[in-house]
Parts: C-alpha cells; sequence; structure tokens
C-alpha cells in the first residue's frame, strides 16, 4: 500500500499548510470546471483545520461541502457531525457555500439511503477533496471492521454510494459513503494528528486485510497522501 507523506512539526503548521492546499485544489476546480466539491469527516481532529480553511478566499459559492458520515443525531446534538461543521468550516468566507447535508428526517439511516442518493446527484462530481480521518479500529468514514455491513460497505462494484451502519463498538447510527463513492475522488488526503494515530497507521501499513482495518482499502485502492503531526 502506498501512501505519501506529509509530516508537520505542528498542528498550527499542519493546518495552516493543509488548509491552503485545499483551498488551491478548489479553486482549480473552479476554474476549470466552474464548480468544486469537498468532502470532509467530522469528530474533533479536523475543527482547527476547517476553522482556517473557512478563512480562505475563493468563491465559496460555487462549492459544494458535504460529509463522508453522520452520526444519526439530531443536529443539536454534540456528536452531530453537520453540527462542528457549522460552527468550524461553513462560517466566514465559507458561509456561501453550499452544505449538502446526510440527516434526514427520516428516523432510521436506512430509510434515508435513497434521499442521500439523490442529493449527491446535484453535487459537483468527481469529488475535487476528500478529506478522511481513521480511528484507533482502523475504521474511516462510518466503514467500521466490527459493523455487519463492512462487505456492503467495501464492495467496489455494489453500485451504492452510501450504507446505513449501526456500529458494534461506537454508538450511534450512521450514514456513511461507501468506498466506491469515496474513490470518486481526484485527492484524497488522510488526516491525523498525534503519536497514538501515527503508531495505528503502522498497524494499518503491515498488512492487506480490509476487513480488519478498512481504512486500508482506501489506500489500496486510491494515492492517499497523509497529512499528520504530533
Amino acid at each position: 500500500m502506498a501512501l505519501m507523506k506529509s509530516l508537520f512539526a505542528t498542528t498550527k503548521q499542519l493546518n495552516r499548510s493543509f488548509a491552503n492546499n485545499i483551498a488551491r485544489l478548489l479553486r482549480t476546480g473552479i476554474e476549470e470546471n466552474g464548480r468544486a466539491s469537498l468532502v470532509v469527516s467530522g469528530g474533533r481532529t479536523p475543527a482547527d483545520l476547517f476553522e482556517a480553511l473557512s478563512k480562505a478566499n475563493l468563491e465559496w459559492d460555487k462549492v459544494d461541502i458535504s460529509l463522508a458520515d453522520e452520526r444519526w443525531v439530531d443536529n443539536s446534538n454534540d456528536a452531530s457531525n453537520e453540527k462542528m461543521l457549522r460552527a468550524k468550516l461553513l462560517v466566514n468566507n465559507a458561509a456561501n457555500a453550499n452544505f449538502f447535508p446526510l440527516k434526514t428526517q427520516h428516523a432510521n439511516a436506512e430509510d434515508a439511503v435513497q434521499e442521500c442518493t439523490a442529493n449527491l446527484q446535484n453535487m459537483h462530481s468527481p469529488f475535487d477533496v476528500v478529506i478522511l480521518g481513521m480511528g484507533e479500529d482502523g475504521h474511516t468514514a462510518s466503514l467500521f471492521p466490527c459493523s455487519e455491513q463492512i462487505s456492503a460497505g467495501l464492495e467496489l462494484e455494489s453500485g451504492n454510494a452510501y450504507i446505513a451502519v449501526q456500529p458494534t463498538t461506537a454508538p450511534n447510527q450512521r450514514m456513511s459513503l461507501t468506498l466506491p463513492a469515496l474513490l470518486n475522488s481526484k485527492q484524497i488526503y488522510l488526516h491525523l494528528t498525534g503519536e497514538n494515530k501515527k503508531q495505528v497507521l503502522e498497524t494499518v501499513l503491515s498488512d492487506e486485510d480490509e476487513m480488519a482495518m478498512p481504512i486500508r482499502a482506501v489506500i489500496k485502492h486510491a494515492e492517499v497522501k497523509l497529512m499528520w503531526a504530533p
């Protein structure tokens, strides 16, 4: 598994450089196609990166933004990726971006797959930039190694863009982009911080069992660039 690496001394340096790179790619996408698209992960790690990116000077009204996955909770819940995104990224200059949420009014994520898939048709494709994180168990987006849905989520020929996931090792039902949907991207980044995640990544790269650590499937099938700082 090949992985291009950009390592930084501090998270501040990482976020500043990374935000500039993302803005450059989105700007190029707009110049070449009239629109650009960005798919991001939630959680705590990218919050400062998003804040830096939100101040970038570009035509945000021509940028489509969505999430790689979402917890099936109310948007006011602190566990909601959308809540974090609205607080950290969809502000400042980026307030005019076109946001495509995953959470719908459906009580269960399974019932929302069709609606999410239909909404995806309105996003610029292929994605210009996808930013993924990684859990200590090797999950990415909400493709968890211990979920019953993992095989379907990693199936390259499934034709499905989204999958509803019920993790056995984490709370909340989820909606997640599938592996083929994530791979429909011009550039995929793996954004990690901390020595612990570095050690997990070493385990990821030491084997090829995708079912055990799904992030391996992304690295195997795409040119992924690691952005890491202690």
